[in-house]
């Protein structure tokens, strides 16, 4: 369930921190929605305030990366352009990267250093568990029955059906919501 922009302000003038998926929340529902309301743009200006006095603070993005991902990633790339080549199939890389990954161990770095650390600590230790994990995914993936095949990849929905989802998320979730004016 996603926050109201209410919510999301309560709980950073309570806890006294913005986390950056509150921040995120806040830019996606103000990006989304053409109309606010009254109580929102007042939640809003609350919420600056706090950030301008310092009564809330935004937590710093910390910038890392899991190098296992980008191993993976290339392992798996290499194997299903080989399979996809010789079969008449098409795999999904992001359910055998995914598979996998829950399997192997992270490897965080914060600098580049550090990732080449654990790059290289992985080709050491790690490569041969890599390279089990990404053919296990990958036979997994093969040998699953498509199951309900009706499903589609959410797609692009057009202006009028997004401001219409808004407006009744907006209905749902803020009090005094205004009902906007049809042109």
């Amino acid at each position: 369930m996603t926050m109201g922009i209410e919510d999301i302000v309560e709980q950073a003038l309570r806890n006294g921190y913005l986390t950056p998926t509150q921040e995120a929340e806040v830019g996606r529902i103000c990006d989304k929605a053409t109309e606010l309301s009254v109580n929102e743009y007042m939640a809003l200006d609350r919420l600056m305030g706090a950030l301008l006095t310092g009564q809330v603070v935004a937590v710093p993005r910390k910038q890392f990366i899991n190098v296992m991902e980008e191993l993976v990633l290339t392992e798996a790339i290499t194997r299903i352009a080989v399979i996809e080549a010789e079969q008449d199939c098409a795999l999904d890389l992001g359910d055998i990267a995914a598979y996998a990954l829950n399997r192997l161990p992270p490897l965080y770095a914060t600098t580049e250093e550090g990732a080449q650390y654990q790059r290289r600590r992985a080709e050491e230790e790690l490569m041969d568990l890599i390279t089990t994990q990404v053919r296990e995914a990958i036979e997994n993936s093969m040998a699953r029955p498509e199951f309900h095949p009706e499903r589609a990849a959410i797609g692009q929905k057009s202006g009028k059906e997004v401001f219409s989802q808004v407006s009744s998320l907006l209905q749902t979730y803020a009090t005094d919501y205004e009902e906007p004016r049809r042109n």
